[in-house]
């Protein structure tokens, strides 16, 4: 039986963030001036603060305001109205485009981003999540590797690139890459979600796999809590070797906790 679940697979967005808005100051009422022509301190003892210059709206702040909002196609025109030869700019582009699921012409915009900037870590992983896309999960690799020559310390694409292993059934390699992404931030998996998620066919039984190496991950890791989320996750997904699970060594500091023993008792809801 096939189920569709998600796969996360992240469009490198950190380029594009929220824009922050500068809050207006309070003035405090000035005291008066005194002979020397210097400013006297107020009866509250605060500084009388001068209001800023207004802040310039660029096209990149105003499609990062747009992004912000969930407004991609509007996002999308404002960052076109920047320089068209900025990179970052083109792969902001291709991003709203990605958002809003137009994947051929995301990739059009990730292209000309990488030429205008060969060495571009981000626009290289999205890149590749154009490949992911489209199934051609040899080429998504080859381009998460060749962001990570570039970026080798970035988690997302370590974690993009456990997922490119995965698809290909290559398990050693994606667990390899999942826990090499764990090990540089340990909260990557759970911040997927807000970065651009993509749609997989996959069996529940690739489902519970799936779980169990990122189980195995955190355990690694010492991150207990998450360890048992994600053995409960492959239970419930249809994993039914509880014996292997109890003698799985990298368990071994789980099995004489409370939580652990009853995960192996319960019966839980398969999904």
């Amino acid at each position: 039986m096939v189920s569709k679940w998600f796969v996360a697979v992240g469009i490198s967005m950190a380029q594009v963030v929220p824009a922050a808005f500068a809050q207006s100051q309070t003035i405090q009422p000035q005291s008066a001036q005194s002979k020397d022509g210097l400013i006297a301190e107020s009866r509250t003892g605060q500084i009388p603060v001068q209001p800023k210059a207004a802040t310039l709206v660029t096209p990149e702040l105003r499609g990062d305001i747009f992004m912000a909002k969930k407004m991609y196609r509007e996002a999308a025109e404002a960052y076109k109205e920047g320089p068209n030869d900025s990179a970052i700019l083109l792969n902001k582009t291709g991003i709203a485009y990605h958002q809003m699921l137009q994947l051929d012409v995301a990739e059009k915009y990730y292209r000309l981003s990488i030429k205008a900037n060969p060495h571009y870590a981000e626009a290289i992983n999205n890149l590749g999540t154009i490949a992911y896309a489209h199934r051609n999960y040899r080429r998504a690799v080859n381009q998460y590797k060749k962001a990570l020559r570039i970026s080798p310390n970035s988690a997302s694409i370590w974690s993009n690139l456990g997922s490119g292993y995965f698809e290909r059934k290559d398990y050693k390699h994606a667990a390899e890459s999942w826990q090499k992404a764990l090990e540089l931030d340990p909260d990557v998996f759970e911040n997927r979600s807000t970065q651009g998620v993509l749609i997989q066919q996959q069996s529940v039984e690739e489902r519970a796999r799936f779980h169990l190496y990122l189980a195995r991950a955190y355990a690694k890791l010492g991150r207990g809590d998450r360890a048992l989320e994600y053995i409960r996750k492959a239970l419930e997904e249809g994993y039914k070797d509880r014996k292997k699970l109890a003698a799985d060594p990298d368990f071994a500091r789980l099995k004489d906790l409370p939580e652990f023993k009853e995960l192996l008792a319960m019966e839980p809801r398969v999904l």
